[in-house]
């Protein structure tokens, strides 16, 4: 795990990969409660007889959003941020779906820093996030996104201070 407690820090990880996650079933009560989420009920997604009848493999498939959506559950632990005051999701420049995720398909989470920049008082961490499929070559989803992190640089962040006068008498 990264420790980012100021922009320097954020800068130091660019061009680095900050994380890769555990692999996550994706069964289909998931892809239903995404479908229910967003009422987006193509068959491909939630009819599995359906799906069994004419879909390859006989799968249904998880909603390209649905595996967009996992990234920030699935990179929340690549950096520790101590100092953070809140997070905000500013946006996505590129996505791009690749690979079909199929019911029963495990997904992990592959996260490098594109680019660090202080913007607004804030850091803005711009990174490039690979939804990988177990066992496929191409990933499901490739993703740029952008996070606006507000830091608390002020907040002891557990170095130790240099002793004052008054302490040293």
């Amino acid at each position: 795990m990264h420790r980012i407690t100021s922009i320097e820090d954020a800068k130091r990880l660019e061009g680095l990969e900050v994380g890769l996650s555990d692999w996550v079933v994706i069964d289909q009560n998931r892809i239903d409660l995404f479908a229910e989420a967003t009422d987006d009920y193509q068959w491909i997604h939630v009819d599995v007889d359906r799906a069994g009848r004419e879909m390859p493999d006989g799968k249904t498939i998880a909603h390209g959003y649905l595996t967009l959506a996992l990234i920030p559950a699935l990179t929340a632990n690549f950096v520790d941020i101590p100092n953070l005051e809140r997070g905000i999701n500013l946006g996505v420049n590129k996505v791009r779906f690749y690979t079909p995720v199929q019911v029963g398909d495990r997904v992990r989470a592959r996260a490098s820093v594109i680019s660090a920049r202080r913007r607004a008082g804030a850091l803005l961490l711009t990174s490039e996030t690979r939804i990988e499929v177990e066992n496929q070559r191409k990933p499901a989803c490739v993703a740029e996104t952008l996070g606006m992190y507000f830091l608390n640089e002020a907040e002891d962040t557990g170095e130790a201070e240099a002793p004052k006068a008054a302490d040293q008498a």
